[in-house]
């Protein structure tokens, strides 16, 4: 079941989880979730990241024409997973979604063009999945700090481990959107 988030676009997908004996079933994606989705859905690469609690990775995006949509979810562990609306022309502009992926609750997120996203893993050994709409390209990489105090993110953590690249994005005030 997909659920429209406060930010246009945004899905959260609740999938049914079948449990019994043996374990649990559940489709981790299907297409026709993004039947009437405004825009043409089209995945082209999977990317998979494997980190121990306290590990931070974003808030990034790809600036256009190479922008990536990202659907995303964990298969083992948990995430705080934030995507903050950057379209410039958006009502919510500025505005994030912050909310709990894992093993356990199975709930996955469209993450449109538009967004830059970031993940704070909760548990060691967390294993973070996603599609991407776009390949990645380093040269058309952005992002913003995660601790931006215009933001006022609620990480609940003052002392992640970043990427060195990370470390110096610009803070939201200071960030100039492509979108």
């Amino acid at each position: 079941m997909q659920v429209e988030t406060l930010l246009p676009g945004l899905l959260l997908i609740k999938p049914r989880v079948f449990e019994d004996h043996r374990g649990h079933f559940f489709e981790s994606f299907r297409d026709d979730i993004f039947e009437n989705y405004p825009q043409k859905v089209n995945f082209v690469q999977d990317n998979q990241s494997l980190s121990n609690k306290g590990i931070l990775r974003g808030l990034h995006y790809q600036n256009p024409p190479f922008d990536q949509g990202k659907y995303v979810r964990v298969i083992k562990g948990a995430v705080l997973d934030v995507a903050l609306d950057i379209r410039k022309e958006s009502a919510t502009y500025g505005q994030f979604v912050a909310v709990e992926l894992s093993e356990t609750n199975f709930n996955m997120m469209y993450v449109p063009p538009g967004f830059a996203h970031g993940f704070l893993t909760l548990q060691d050994h967390t294993i973070f999945a996603y599609k991407c709409t776009n390949y990645y390209n380093p040269q058309e990489e952005g992002g913003i700090l995660w601790n931006s105090p215009e933001l006022n993110i609620p990480w609940n953590i003052d002392n992640p481990t970043l990427s060195a690249k990370d470390t110096i994005l610009p803070t939201f005030s200071d960030f100039i959107s492509p979108f």
